[in-house]
C-alpha cells in the first residue's frame, strides 16, 4: 500500500512513521509513505493544491478523474482532506482505507482550503474529533496509523485486532490485565486464570457492555 501525504509540513512525520509498528510495515515493504510539499497561503490555493496532488499521482489529474473508470494497469487513488467540518472518523473507515492501494491524505490548514479544489478532487473530508487544531498533521498520522496496523502482515498477531474497540460491534474494548497477578493489593479477576475459555469469553463480554455504559454510552444508541 501506498499512502502519500500533502503538507506544509512534512518535517513533522519523520518520528511517527518511521517508529514502531509504523517503522516496522515500512521496513518489511509493506506500506510506502510519499511526501508532497504544498503551498503556504491562508486559505490553501486549488491551484497549487493540485499541483502537488499531480505529483503525487504522477500524472497531471483533470476535473472529475475521479469519477472514470481506471485505465488498464492505473491504480485511481482515493483523495481524503482531513478537515475539522469533515465526517467524522471510525474504525470502519480505517478498514476501508486499509484495502487501498493508494491513500492520499492532504493535510487541510486551520482556515481551510479552497472549495474549488475540493469540489473537483477530494473524494471524502475527515474529521477526527469537533474540536479545531492549526493544521492536518496530526490528523493525517492518526488515519495513517490505523491504516497500516490493519494491513495484512503488519501486526505480528492480526487476530489481536478482532476484539478491539469499534470492532464489529459498538462496544469498547473489555479491560485487560498482565502480570503480576498482584498490583497493589488488586489482584487479576480469577475468571482470566480459570482457563475456561467460554467463561473467560462471557467475562469479557460482560465487562466491555459496562464499560462502553460508563464511558461511550452514546455507543449504544446505535445497537
Amino acid at each position: 500500500m501506498k499512502i502519500s501525504i500533502i503538507s506544509l509540513f512534512p518535517e513533522m512525520f519523520g518520528p511517527i512513521l518511521n517508529t514502531s509498528i509504523l517503522g516496522r510495515a515500512k521496513k518489511k515493504g509493506l506500506v510506502e509513505f510519499e511526501f508532497v510539499g504544498g503551498g503556504a497561503g491562508m486559505v490553501l490555493r486549488a491551484d497549487i493544491l493540485a499541483k502537488a496532488l499531480a505529483k503525487a499521482t504522477e500524472k497531471n489529474l483533470q476535473p472529475s478523474a475521479y469519477s472514470l473508470l481506471p485505465e488498464e494497469g492505473r491504480v485511481v487513488p482515493t483523495v481524503v482532506l482531513t478537515s475539522a467540518s469533515g465526517t467524522p472518523y471510525k474504525q470502519a473507515k480505517a478498514k476501508e482505507f486499509s484495502k487501498l492501494d493508494h491513500l492520499i491524505i492532504i493535510c487541510g490548514h486551520y482556515e481551510g482550503v479552497d472549495q474549488r479544489f475540493i469540489d473537483q478532487y477530494v473524494d471524502e473530508e475527515i474529521s477526527i474529533g469537533d474540536y479545531v487544531l492549526t493544521g492536518g498533521e496530526l490528523p493525517a498520522m492518526i488515519i495513517a496509523d490505523s491504516v497500516v496496523r490493519l494491513i495484512p502482515g503488519v501486526l505480528k498477531k492480526p487476530e489481536a485486532t478482532l476484539d478491539e474497540s469499534f470492532t464489529d460491534s459498538n462496544l469498547v474494548e473489555y479491560p485487560q490485565y498482565t502480570r503480576p497477578d498482584e498490583f497493589e493489593g488488586l489482584r487479576v479477576p480469577e475468571i482470566l486464570t480459570s482457563g475456561n475459555h467460554g467463561e473467560v469469553e462471557k467475562w469479557r463480554q460482560k465487562q466491555a457492555l459496562e464499560k462502553t455504559k460508563k464511558t461511550r454510552p452514546d455507543l449504544l444508541k446505535r445497537v
